[in-house]
């Protein structure tokens, strides 16, 4: 297996296993997906602060709809996005605890730690926080919230810095010791037959 640093500029993002005769066309997508998956994850994460666990729009018919389970605290939400009915103390740390977790299955840190990032391990960090929301909300999010259109993959991230930062298969592309790796060959045309390549 050749093991691959994935870095963003400078910047470490993960670390991923391939074998030699990998297609770079197909590698290259894969890196692509975890990369937004991981992208993804953080997100949501992100929607789920704090400040942001408080659920959906000030006055809406899906207000009485989407209530967390344990009851509601009201916090007023000064975005003006969601009603303050925020979840109780007790669903607050389910989230918290979820969105640790998460956070840490993608982490960066797992470059240190030398662990190498499937796209598997970013659908478990999905599936994890779509699991802590489903506890919470058992009723579901209403259509238009930005947690339920993340996890629907219908987020419209337009006027964003998150829209910058995600990369498109087709305009993805690997870097290898200052050279383009063209998508028509294989990575063992450029690191070798060596399957212990870094």
């Amino acid at each position: 297996m050749v093991v691959l640093h994935v870095k963003r500029g400078d910047e470490s993002q993960f670390l991923l296993q391939a074998p030699g005769s990998t297609e770079l066309e197909e590698l290259t997508a894969q890196v692509a997906r975890v990369y937004n998956g991981r992208l993804k994850v953080h997100r949501l994460c992100s929607g789920l602060t704090d400040e942001q666990i408080e659920e959906l729009k000030l006055k809406d018919e899906w207000g009485e709809k989407c209530v967390p389970s344990g009851g509601s605290v009201f916090t007023k939400d000064e975005i003006g996005r969601r009603n303050g009915q925020a979840p109780n103390e007790k669903m607050k740390q389910v989230l918290k605890k979820t969105v640790e977790e998460a956070k840490a299955i993608v982490s960066k840190k797992q470059v240190e730690a030398g662990v190498f990032v499937t796209m598997e391990m970013v659908k478990d960090a999905l599936d994890q926080l779509r699991g802590a929301v489903m506890i919470v909300y058992p009723m579901g999010l209403p259509p238009y919230d930005p947690i339920r259109m993340e996890f629907e993959n219908k987020e419209d991230l337009s006027g964003t810095q998150a829209a910058l930062e995600v990369i498109q298969e087709s305009e993805a592309q690997l870097w290898w010791a200052a050279k383009e790796l063209r998508r028509t060959k294989k990575l063992s045309d450029y690191v070798g037959k060596n399957e212990k390549t870094k």
